[in-house]
């Protein structure tokens, strides 16, 4: 299968491209961080089937044409999309700025917005294509919230409530969306939430359930926001 996934060059992101890769999938690996994203094509055996291909975009970018010549290469189809890319600045609600939320919200949820929009075309060829947003459990609705979130977590959340409104309106296209409110993951972004807590699952870990689900749950679920925490946070 053909599988994009966004925010790879490092953390979540960049474990579950390794294992897509590792599983004789094709994967865009689209990242800021280009550097990071050129090591995932040094770390996979040799005998693999799968290829890692690293693509260099700021999703804050509304062009993404680049991605058409990509995608191309394998066909003009897209069977997974997995939205990971995500910023978090954690600040107390009083000195959260303005410009604090719109960055938050521009990379977090207006880029996966056109992102989907724009790959809506290459999905649809697909007969049974899936869309998973990575959301957190600090966005699900009444679990537990901490203190400096304020921005990262509300961003969260209307990436879950996007899920369940996409998930109606792609059926005509044959596409299922389905979001995965992630709980504690060890990775930077977990550093900069919480500096002193660690966390009972690491990137590869959660890469693993991440990848399953992708490639199998869409025949089990659409629409559907499903916390994945056995932790608090």
């Amino acid at each position: 299968m053909n599988i994009i996934i966004t925010g790879a060059g490092k953390g979540i992101g960049f474990a579950t491209a390794k294992i897509f890769a590792a599983n004789s999938h094709n994967v865009l690996a689209i990242s800021r961080n280009i550097d990071k994203l050129n090591q995932l094509t040094q770390i996979l055996d040799s005998s693999t089937n799968g290829k890692i291909i690293p693509i260099k975009l700021d999703l804050t970018n509304q062009d993404y044409n680049i991605l058409t010549r990509y995608i191309s290469d394998f066909g003009d189809e897209i069977h997974i999309l997995i939205n990971n890319a995500a910023i978090l600045i954690n600040k107390p609600f009083t000195e959260t700025t303005e410009e604090d939320w719109k960055n938050v919200f521009e990379i977090n949820v207006f880029s996966t917005v056109r992102l989907i929009k724009f790959l809506i075309a290459y999905l649809s060829r697909s007969t049974n294509s899936h869309i998973v947003n990575i959301s957190s459990m600090g966005g699900y609705q009444g679990s537990v919230k901490f203190p400096g979130l304020s921005a990262y977590s509300s961003s969260k959340s209307a990436l879950a409530n996007l899920t369940e409104i996409l998930a109606v309106e792609l059926q005509a296209y044959n596409i299922s969306v389905n979001c995965l409110a992630l709980g504690s993951v060890q990775t930077e972004m977990l550093e900069t939430a919480f500096p002193n807590y660690r966390a009972n699952l690491n990137a590869d870990e959660i890469a693993e359930f991440i990848y399953y689900f992708a490639v199998n749950g869409n025949k089990f679920f659409n629409g559907k926001i499903l916390p994945v925490s056995n932790s608090t946070p």
